[in-house]
Parts: C-alpha cells; sequence; structure tokens
C-alpha cells in the first residue's frame, strides 16, 4: 500500500468515525454537557481536535494562515485570545461562546483542506522539521500563552504533525467523546 494513501485513509476514519459516532447520536444541544465534574464537552472537545490540526498542518506544514482565522466571528470566538481552546482543559468561556451550528461547518473545513493537502503530499517532505515556533506566532498564537506547545512541536518531523495532530490526537480524543456520549445516556448499544 502506499504511504499517502494509507495516511488519507487513516484521516478519514477517524472523521468517519466522528460522524457515525457523535454527531449521528448526540442532539447538537448537548454537546456542551459536561460529563461530570472535570469532565470535557463533546464540543469542547470537537473544537479543540479540529484547531490543533488547523494550526498544525496549515499554518506550520503549510506555512498558511490557519482556519480558524475567517471562522472566529461565525464561530462566536472574536473576544478570545488566539491560545485559548489548545490546553486539554475546557475553558468554559469557549464553550458557552462556541456557535453549535456552525461548528460542525469548521470541523469540516479543517478535515477537507487537511484531507486535500495530504493527498498532494510529498513522501520527502515528511522528514523535515518544520518551524513550529514562527508558524505559531504568525498565526496570533505566542510561546508566552503556550509554552507547553512550542515545547511539544519543537523540532518535531513534518510527519509527527501528521501522525500525532491530524490523525492521532483526534482519535484520543474522539474515544473520550464517545465516552461523554455514554456518560450522557445516549450509547447506542
Amino acid at each position: 500500500m502506499d504511504l499517502r494513501q494509507w495516511i488519507v485513509g487513516e484521516h478519514e476514519a477517524v472523521a468517519e468515525r466522528f460522524d457515525r459516532s457523535i454527531v449521528a447520536l448526540v442532539p447538537r444541544e448537548r454537546w456542551v454537557e459536561p460529563s461530570g465534574a472535570g469532565g470535557s464537552s463533546i464540543a469542547f472537545l470537537a473544537f479543540h481536535v479540529a484547531y490543533h490540526e488547523d494550526l498544525a498542518v496549515n499554518a506550520v506544514l503549510r506555512s498558511d494562515t490557519p482556519l480558524l482565522a475567517q471562522w472566529r466571528d461565525q464561530l462566536g470566538l472574536n473576544r478570545l485570545a488566539a491560545h485559548v481552546g489548545l490546553a486539554e482543559a475546557e475553558p468554559l468561556e469557549l464553550t458557552a461562546s462556541l456557535d453549535l451550528d456552525r461548528l460542525p461547518a469548521y470541523l469540516d473545513d479543517v478535515q477537507r483542506c487537511t484531507a486535500s493537502w495530504l493527498s498532494e503530499l510529498d513522501g520527502d517532505q515528511l522528514d523535515q522539521p518544520p518551524d513550529a515556533a514562527a508558524g505559531l506566532a504568525a498565526a496570533g498564537v505566542g510561546e508566552a500563552a503556550v509554552p507547553w506547545l512550542y515545547a511539544m512541536w519543537s523540532g518535531q518531523p513534518a510527519s509527527w504533525f501528521v501522525q500525532w495532530e491530524a490523525v492521532g490526537h483526534r482519535v484520543n480524543h474522539v474515544g473520550e467523546m464517545v465516552s461523554v456520549r455514554n456518560r450522557l445516556g445516549l450509547s447506542p448499544f
């Protein structure tokens, strides 16, 4: 099997899992419900993984403007700093601000943009470490706000951003969303 084909397939598969396990089963108005003390909501987790992927692929790997720049106003996030939503803990002001009717469109936009980029990917590019700090700074995500992200992304090869941010990180959090769904009493099993 071709490496590019496998990567594109994995990226698509996790999007399909999200659609089947969350979108099809959890009414959108329930996406903001917490899953118990300290737990995250589906809305936050969905935004969190999309924003990570958006920054990793668009700002860092493609040296382009993240899609969120076009979506901030529509999602209701203009008053929030660019780093809000990147940490694992759910910022309640983000969830309260998110336009749940527009959130799926942002998620789909990130998915489509990454899939398009992956379909044209030159495998030789995967060994090179991009300038993650420059990409994050250009996206308005300053190091002082998220030093842990700068440290985690620093020196990583492009393959790591694809493997972790575009696939693995999403797989982990889709599993978490399934757990939230189940605790909301919406398991189909």
